[in-house]
């Protein structure tokens, strides 16, 4: 194979680059390149001040040709040298212009093309940027190379943007499927609520009509014994008027002691309590059930615990460790405050934010529950509360809703926007917002 080559190598050198054949009477020219005399001459020919080689384009300063008689030598030997059939198809390969039939030495930078030396008078305009195939030859080998580089940077980039797609598929499904078990946990627990709550609702209206169906049946026996007794004076009376004079007068007193002794039974009337079907708060949305009915509460100062430190702006309640000696009131066990704003009707929504890890009690509670003592808060004593805690984690944050008349107190975690507890009761007077803080809370 190397052989071969360097045969193909000898045979192209010892050929004339305009008729590719074997060069006949070689000439060089001021360039070094070399020729067969009567295709240069007849290239040149017309040509006047310039002489361009048609290999280089080098522009020779005149016709003066040297005769190469070491190559001529040269080439006369090579022809001797048998040609295998391999060869003689690669020399046969070698591209000429289509146009003037000619090797195709140069290459136009600007359109991006073979050319031959002749086909550089017919360009429009004459000064496009030729150079020999070599030279072209590896400069476009190094811009391909660029873009050899540059495309695997993408492909590169490509690949990590696949993937991290790829990744963001499985992401989204796990999603989806973590929002699929809360809608399934939050269905059933809706259809838990549903179940317990038209159980409640039913058994209410069977109470309600065995009752109102047992004071109608009694008192349609009292209707039906009044009846009976009006019919008995009714015939009595009758009979007694077709009596002689002195039979009708004879016993007409007891007529009369019955006719205005008679009393008509009560008639039972009743009114029917319409149930009424609510849904726990949360499942209203708890995000448009804050905007709604959000309030803007401030402690009272006047009824915080003396271990309790509240903010300049009544927002905060800190508790301090107590004195014991100093203060006897820290025995109390219920260190609370109460929201200066009351609320005697109506929807309302507050948020209390738990600053450290420990337990603490909200609710509500009358405005004259004896805060600060040793009664403890109870449904009893007129406070409705829920001890939360002890929290592991700080700044958890507790939703409180209070539905004055359907008699609720809702409890929620908002870092989870989950439901967590409610009180039922009826509520009467003014009811305050009520905050304990069991240990190192804010």
């Amino acid at each position: 194979m190397a052989f071969a080559a360097s045969l193909a190598k000898l045979q192209a050198e010892a050929s004339c680059p305009i008729c590719l054949d074997y060069l006949r009477d070689p000439v060089t020219i001021a360039c070094g390149h070399n020729f067969c005399h009567s295709c240069i001459h007849q290239r040149w020919e017309g040509l006047q001040g310039t002489f361009p080689c048609p290999v280089c384009l080098h522009h020779c300063p005149d016709r003066s040709l040297k005769r190469n008689t070491q190559l001529c030598y040269m080439t006369e030997i090579t022809k001797q040298i048998p040609t295998s059939g391999s060869q003689r198809k690669m020399q046969e390969e070698i591209p000429l212009c289509g146009k003037h039939h000619e090797v195709l030495t140069l290459f136009c930078e600007k359109s991006l093309e073979l050319l031959c030396p002749q086909c550089k008078g017919s360009l429009d305009p004459q000064d496009q940027p030729l150079i020999p195939i070599e030279e072209a030859a590896a400069s476009q080998r190094g811009l391909l190379k660029r873009y050899i580089g540059v495309l695997t940077k993408h492909l590169k980039t490509a690949v990590k943007v696949y993937k991290h797609q790829g990744a963001n598929i499985l992401a989204v499904k796990r999603k989806m499927n973590k929002w699929r078990k809360k809608l399934d946990y939050e269905c059933n627990d809706l259809k838990y609520s549903l179940e317990i709550e038209y159980n409640e609702i039913d058994n209410d209206l069977l109470i309600e009509e065995n009752n109102v169906e047992e004071k109608l049946i009694e008192n349609g026996r009292q209707i039906s014994y009044h009846m009976f007794r009006l019919s008995n004076l009714l015939s009595e009376i009758e009979e007694k008027c077709l009596q002689t004079d002195e039979d009708l007068l004879t016993g007409v007193e007891s007529i009369h002691n019955s006719y205005e002794n008679i009393e008509s039974p009560t008639i039972f009337s009743y009114k029917l309590k319409k149930a009424i079907f609510t849904l726990p708060p949360h499942y209203l949305g708890l995000h448009e059930m804050i905007c709604t009915f959000q309030a803007d509460l401030t402690l009272d100062p006047e009824t915080a615990h003396p271990d309790l430190i509240i903010s300049i702006n009544r927002k905060h309640a800190t508790y301090r460790i107590p004195d014991r000696l100093l203060n006897p009131q820290t025995l109390i066990s219920y260190p609370a405050v109460l929201s200066s704003e009351g609320f005697d009707a109506g929807r309302h929504f507050w948020v209390v934010t738990i600053g450290v890890t420990g337990e603490c009690s909200l609710g509500v509670c009358k405005e004259s529950f004896p805060i600060n003592t040793l009664i403890s808060p109870s449904p009893s004593n007129g406070c409705w509360t829920h001890t939360f805690g002890p929290f592991s984690i700080p700044k958890e944050k507790i939703g409180v809703f209070l539905d004055y008349e359907l008699g609720e107190v809702s409890f929620y975690n908002l870092k989870t926007c989950s439901y967590l507890y409610r009180i039922t009761a009826t509520f009467t007077g003014k009811l305050m917002p009520y905050f304990s803080i069991a240990s190192s809370s804010e």
